[in-house]
């Protein structure tokens, strides 16, 4: 019994791609610790000194809040997340199917069945509201707008060559959402972060379709790829990558960010362009590399580091 249900949960984190959520996760820390060094009401601390490290009453009510809002962020990252990547597999299981590089996945491999899928999909998407109405009023008023955003993705590639822009638009909710579940609005910085997410993804995930152009074409499904071929396309990912690099260099100098930050700033900006040098339009034999190794580093690294100065500087 044990091994059974310990086989199925980790046919259901294969069937989501938890490993993913490398990419995102990173920056709602961002946007939930740029929440915290403005809480309450806009009052900036660090570590250690306005709210202290001392035995007072006050301190352990606010780090109770903080750590409990940090916990429902977690859970509406995981929730969400999850149901958008069991939504896009059950709706895409016909595709799969047919295409050798994904017909080994869960669903047309019938290790989890369709309506299990759908199922769990369903599930995680009234947890995820569920955890932003312990959050604030805001973030439960505006949890079916971020579903509608992760869930319709997995239409987009049926009618749109931007379905890129719609997934990248998705994970960019991750930062600003987390800033608005301590502070309960919206702030410049936060969106900038937003901004980054939103063109990193995009161009990170046409990168990634250069794999299925030829695929996608006799399915008569929408990519950049497909609509421009892989030279193109490449060319298209690195504009969006040099806009999600402006766009950090900007928030860096906005923000008023130290040393840590443009440590951080320069790790990232370095796995883009070493994925973009690894990928080829002749030569896709490292397009995993650059998708899971090198976005993974660039998202975790930067996070550490621009946290790091949020609090350490």
């Amino acid at each position: 019994m044990y091994l059974c249900g310990m086989t199925t949960v980790r046919n259901y984190l294969s069937l989501i791609k938890f490993s993913h959520t490398i990419f995102a996760m990173p920056f709602a820390m961002i946007g939930f610790c740029l929440g915290v060094y403005t809480f309450p009401g806009g009052q900036q601390w660090s570590l250690g000194t306005t709210i202290g490290w001392g035995w007072d009453i006050t301190n352990f009510v606010v780090w109770g809040d903080i750590l409990k809002k940090l916990l429902l962020v977690i859970l509406c990252m995981v929730f969400a997340r999850s149901a958008a990547m069991a939504f896009n597999r059950y709706l895409d299981r016909h595709f799969d199917a047919k295409n050798p590089r994904t017909a080994i996945r869960e669903i047309p491999a019938g290790i989890i069945k369709a309506n299990s899928a759908l199922g769990f999909t369903i599930l995680c998407c009234v947890l995820f509201i569920v955890c932003t109405f312990f959050i604030n009023r805001l973030c439960f008023f505006l949890s079916p707008v971020a579903l509608l955003v992760v869930l319709g993705y997995s239409y987009t590639k049926r009618f749109t060559a931007l379905c890129h822009l719609v997934l990248g638009l998705g994970l960019s909710l991750a930062p600003i959402g987390a800033y608005l579940a301590v502070t309960g609005h919206f702030d410049w910085l936060p969106v900038m972060f937003s901004l980054t997410v939103l063109f990193w993804v995009s161009g990170f995930d046409i990168i990634y379709a250069l794999q299925d152009e030829e695929f996608d074409k006799s399915q008569d499904l929408y990519s950049i790829p497909v609509w421009l071929g892989k030279k193109r396309a490449l060319g298209i990912s690195k504009a969006l990558h040099l806009l999600a690099s402006s766009i950090v260099i900007v928030a860096g100098i906005y923000g008023h960010f130290g040393i840590w930050y443009w440590l951080g700033v320069v790790v990232f900006i370095g796995m883009l362009v070493y994925q973009h040098s690894i990928v080829k339009p002749h030569d896709l034999r490292r397009v995993n590399i650059a998708f899971m190794t090198a976005n993974g580093i660039a998202s975790v690294v930067f996070a550490v580091f621009v946290i790091g100065d949020i609090f350490l500087a």
